[in-house]
């Protein structure tokens, strides 16, 4: 019986298969906080078989983390089997710390004690063109850092990336349907429709490097993330923040067998209960498959920017995310309405007229709606961490 585990290091990974010889709702753990002092977040779900929808949440869970010190930090349910701290607090050096969860059903779940990692900052962040060993035109993204202690070693790193997209086709006129009624189609101001956003998207590999071979603690341009030429999100301006978090010995090792795990070709026939061996566990029965990993890790992030021209001065842009090739739809025919349908499902918008319309086409021409709305793609409010 298949299932997937789902929700699991959200923002992290894509979800994996494992296969069970029966299927059981095994409880998913996504634990970590680090020495950040912010709300702290953890995320339950459950696994679930493959035919179903995704990831199932845990709702309605006690939630804590206990510390050496005798400090209880309680968390609340957001949504969707995502618990925040009910207060901002930042994990401190030589502090053991302990999950504690309960669930609605009254089944009590906790974790090894774990303590923060040596706090190692990114000396450098940079953007690099580079050609890939297979040929390939790109911009990488390379960190640096040291640790002259010597004790950090094991390095995980997530990254979030925005960007500015401009709609191709985007104009300040509207084409929608006549509120008279009928397939009549009218233009109106654009009020809706926008024309430059700025889409923001996380990181979904597992990334880790360590120097553990190495004749010191240092880590010099190491790629956390590849972008092709051709990609459309360094067209205009591109910003990426990256996080490296320094991980125990013990974690690093169940992220790789994780990410070993999470690219496997063959995972419904080799993954078996028991193989990615995580520090959370049932306290009534500890041969209960429970899944995940409880983390108290340092972190740091640096963010950078950078134009197209920058690497690509006088070259082409990148192809938009869509071709935009046009369409010129008739008004009606005999079958009914055409054109009205179309823009009010939002799977067409106005792009120009088609001044020379011939048989069988109409005046406008229409395109698909990311060629004149990005906010398809995310937000247009500027960040506020966006500089020019």
């Amino acid at each position: 019986m298949a299932l997937i585990i789902g929700g699991f290091f959200q923002g992290c990974i894509e979800p994996f298969d494992a296969t069970f010889v029966d299927f059981e709702s095994a409880l998913v753990i996504d634990a970590s906080i680090t020495n950040e002092t912010k709300q702290q977040q953890i995320i339950l779900t459950r696994t679930f078989e493959f035919e179903a929808d995704g990831p199932i949440p845990e709702s309605n869970a006690d939630v804590r983390i206990i510390d050496s010190a005798g400090n209880i930090y309680t968390f609340e349910e957001e949504n969707n089997g995502i618990y925040r701290s009910t207060e901002v607090f930042a994990a401190q050096p030589g502090v053991d710390y302990e999950l504690s969860i309960t669930t609605s059903n009254g089944r009590n779940y906790g974790s090894d004690t774990a303590r923060l990692t040596t706090a190692t900052t990114i000396d450098g962040l940079s953007a690099e063109r580079v050609i890939t060993d297979i040929g390939n035109d790109g911009m990488a993204i390379l960190v640096d850092s040291f640790d002259p202690s010597g004790t950090s070693k094991n390095y995980r790193y997530e990254y979030e990336e925005t960007y500015r997209v401009i709609a191709p086709t985007w104009t300040p006129i509207s084409l929608v349907g006549n509120p008279e009624g009928g397939c009549d189609v009218i233009k109106v101001p654009n009020s809706t429709d926008e024309e430059i956003c700025y889409p923001t998207v996380g990181s979904t590999d597992i990334i880790l490097t360590s120097t553990e071979d190495l004749e010191e603690d240092r880590v010099s341009k190491f790629r956390v993330h590849f972008i092709s030429r051709d990609n459309f999100i360094i067209s205009h301006r591109y910003s990426i923040l990256v996080r490296q978090f320094v991980l125990s010995n013990e974690a690093f090792t169940f992220f790789e067998t994780l990410r070993e795990l999470s690219s496997s070709e063959s995972l419904f026939s080799q993954i078996q209960p028991g193989l990615l061996q995580g520090n959370v566990f049932s306290r009534e029965n500890r041969d209960e498959n429970v899944l995940g990993y409880f983390d108290v890790s340092s972190v740091t992030e640096e963010r950078l920017f950078f134009n197209y021209d920058d690497f690509y001065p006088g070259e082409d842009l990148p192809p938009y995310v869509e071709p935009c090739n046009g369409s010129t739809p008739v008004i009606e025919n005999e079958g009914g309405c055409v054109l009205r349908p179309i823009l009010e499902s939002g799977a067409g918008i106005y792009a120009a007229d088609n001044a020379l319309a011939s048989v069988n086409e109409g005046p406008y021409l229409i395109v698909p709606r990311i060629c004149g709305d990005c906010s398809v793609l995310g937000t247009s409010e500027i960040p506020e961490f966006w500089i020019e």
